[in-house]
């Protein structure tokens, strides 16, 4: 697979739906993030909200996740290479420290060899256990370079701007770690693990028979993985027409 963006012509406005989406999940995430630490008053009493605040905000934080994925393929902003690889990177950044290029250039290195021998997405030697694909995922991903990002971040607050623990550890760290795992189970795992129903194609992706709403809850649309394997250049948002379009495709072939 190209390292660049498919030839095909951007869907109508697909830069301003992609940035107004982009802003709107990003602006949330900062708007629960900044509220949980210095204005949020944790207490048993107020515990249930505060759950109900991690949960949205792990969500949020795949979100992050997701734009940048866009923003590795070009999708995000189509024919803005520079402006992608800024917010891509910047998001990584934000979501866990992580290093733009490494990224990509893994993430490019996934679609040429999907569920292959070299992909740095899948586990050879455990391609039907999700707990030691899990653990081989952590490690591949979350390095030294995430673990100084999370540690200065939660040192800062906790002892520069006095933010409790607790609240550090259940509105900050839970969802963080928890939007890893649902990435990893509905993003990588599902989609092509070697368990269920062959593979159609060498892309050894398929993808989640949810409907829009499930699927925009569990990953963005990016359960459905056959069709983003298919066509890379479609933005998350326009997965779920992409998804129509193949089984429509399907039924009358």
């Amino acid at each position: 697979m190209s390292r660049s963006p498919s030839s095909n012509a951007a869907l109508p406005h697909q830069g301003a739906i992609g940035l107004g989406l982009a802003a709107l999940i990003v602006a949330s995430w900062l708007a629960i993030h900044f509220y949980a630490m210095f204005a949020f008053d944790l207490t048993w009493r107020s515990l249930p909200l505060a759950l109900g605040m991690a949960v949205v905000q792990c969500w949020l934080s795949v979100g992050l996740f997701i734009i940048s994925h866009d923003a590795m393929h070009g999708s995000l902003l189509p024919g803005a290479k520079r402006a992608n690889g800024m917010i891509g990177g910047a998001l990584l950044f934000l979501y866990a420290g992580f290093a733009w290029k490494k990224m990509r250039d893994a993430h490019f290195a996934h679609h040429k060899l999907a569920g292959r021998e070299g992909d740095p997405d899948f586990d050879e030697a455990n391609p039907r256990d999700p707990l030691r694909w899990y653990g081989t995922f952590i490690k591949r991903y979350f390095g030294w370079r995430s673990i100084l990002f999370v540690s200065t971040v939660v040192t800062f607050y906790w002892l520069a701007l006095g933010v409790p623990m607790e609240k550090i550890v259940l509105l900050y760290g839970l969802p963080a770690i928890a939007s890893s795992m649902q990435l990893f189970y509905f993003g990588t795992y599902r989609p092509h693990t070697q368990a269920g129903e062959p593979f159609a194609d060498r892309h050894n992706a398929r993808s989640d028979a949810f409907g829009t709403a499930t699927s925009l809850a569990t990953c963005f649309h990016f359960g459905y993985h056959h069709e983003h394997h298919c066509s890379p250049q479609t933005p998350w948002w326009a997965l779920p027409a992409k998804r129509r379009g193949a089984i429509s495709q399907g039924a009358t072939a």
